[in-house]
């Protein structure tokens, strides 16, 4: 109890310090344009207010690993070349947690802050609520950008209180990875709803002379609780509740849930990772090596496994309920409010460079990311991308299945603790109704009084 009290504090006290600062601050950028100030959102949109008028170096800060490093290189090059105004350098600053908590740092102190960063879709709130994001609406009424071509629901997530505080970056969605290959020799039949997850487990999992399993049939990710979200957003449960200050999760079908979860890993079926930074590597490893016929993952990550297998790889909807619905996952680009003018200017030219439909492509043909826009699926390049992935033909299938996800400003700290109360519960051990009443008890305070 300790240990989970100290981690909301610690998010209570970084929201705190978020919502708490205001004022000025400067990345140093000198010019005219440097004192510029945005004009207000009623008045007339003037294009010649968001113009970079002289030589600007910036910092884009991002969360995309290694395997992602040559397309990055790729990206930034083909900007800094295509105009000679702007120096855009890339930084990688770790996993999208570590990224937020030194954004919100930076933030806080009002110096040090990057240009333009990435950030995972759940912090879009938080970051709005605490005026840490630029309201773009006044760029792109003035520059005219094209917003209706993304996806809806990826525009509707990078809002806050219908303000576009960030544009669609990298989206993808969950899936479950399966080795097609032993499916089919096994004749394994994929599960369509959550009823089907049982007949599925015990099918799917291989086990020893001694009972210790061999393969498992899938393995649910205990790091991020995205990845187990939808199984009790699809049977009805309200993670919050519409009153916006508790939550339905120690209720009897999110508690039935969780010891269904429980029961599949007690019986060697599936384990719980846990949330070790390696548990996402070994993941992937069991994956690779057999040791597990599917796991529940991110789509953006289809490249990434399928360079490091010698079977094929199949991608499956996961399976629904009274729904079949899942979220968008991966990051958005925002601008960071305290930066001059001048910073912002240049930020919302590569912005524009970075979602725009082209190097979009680039991220989907290179990446498991998906297509955010809607004229690109219809065209021949999205044709010809489905050609050359067919594994997506799920996604394209569902689009319109696909959500924002939930947008609260105490959905960090929520989300800290229910991953943490369901690894607690499914690695040692404990009666579940008390174990999940304990957590709604903790969310309920957290929401109450955010």
């Amino acid at each position: 109890m300790r240990r989970k009290m100290a981690l909301v504090l610690a998010a209570t006290m970084a929201v705190g310090a978020l919502a708490g600062c205001s004022g000025g601050g400067s990345t140093g950028a000198a010019g005219k344009a440097a004192t510029t100030a945005a004009p207000a959102e009623n008045a007339p949109a003037d294009p010649a207010d968001y113009e970079v008028t002289e030589p600007i170096t910036i910092k884009w800060w991002h969360a995309l690993e290694d395997q992602y490093s040559g397309i990055v290189d790729q990206v930034v090059t083909d900007f800094n070349n295509s105009q000679d105004l702007i120096t855009v350098e890339a930084e990688y600053i770790g996993s999208y947690s570590k990224l937020n908590e030194a954004l919100v740092a930076a933030h806080a102190a009002g110096t040090g802050l990057p240009a333009i960063t990435v950030a995972n879709t759940p912090y879009v709130a938080e970051y709005g609520a605490g005026g840490l994001t630029e309201n773009l609406d006044p760029y792109i009424k003035a520059t005219g950008y094209d917003v209706e071509d993304f996806g809806n629901g990826m525009l509707e997530a990078a809002k806050y209180n219908g303000t576009q505080v960030s544009l669609p970056f990298l989206i993808s969605t969950q899936i479950m990875y399966y080795n097609k290959d032993k499916v089919d020799e096994m004749g394994i039949t994929l599960p369509e709803t959550w009823a089907d997850m049982d007949a599925f487990m015990e099918a799917g999992t291989v086990k020893g002379a001694d009972g210790s399993t061999e393969m498992y049939a899938t393995i649910i990710p205990g790091w991020d609780q995205w990845y187990f979200e939808t199984f009790y957003l699809n049977q009805g449960v309200k993670i919050i509740n519409d009153d916006q200050t508790t939550t339905d999760l120690g209720g009897e079908k999110a508690v039935e849930i969780a010891g269904k979860i429980k029961e599949w890993c007690d019986n060697g079926y599936t384990y719980w990772t846990g949330t070790a930074d390696d548990a996402s590597s070994n993941m992937r490893q069991n994956f690779i090596s057999g040791k597990a016929l599917s796991v529940v993952h991110t789509t953006s990550l289809y490249n990434n496994y399928v360079d490091q297998v010698d079977f094929e790889v199949g991608m499956h909807w996961l399976p629904g309920a009274e729904t079949k619905n899942q979220e968008i996952g991966g990051c958005v680009v925002l601008i960071p409010s305290k930066n001059d003018q001048a910073t912002k200017n240049a930020a919302w030219q590569f912005m524009q460079y970075l979602v725009g439909k082209d190097v979009n492509m680039t991220w989907a043909e290179g990446t498991g990311y998906m297509p955010t826009r809607k004229s690109v699926l219809e065209t021949e390049e999205g044709k010809a991308f489905l050609e050359k992935k067919p594994a997506f033909q799920p996604i394209f299938d569902n689009l319109d299945l696909i959500n924002p996800r939930i947008q609260h400003k105490g959905w960090s700290q929520l989300a800290t603790i229910w991953k943490n109360s369901m690894a607690e519960l499914i690695m040692e051990g404990g009666d579940v109704q008390e174990a999940m009443d304990m957590m709604a008890d903790e969310i309920n305070d957290v929401l109450g009084d955010v």
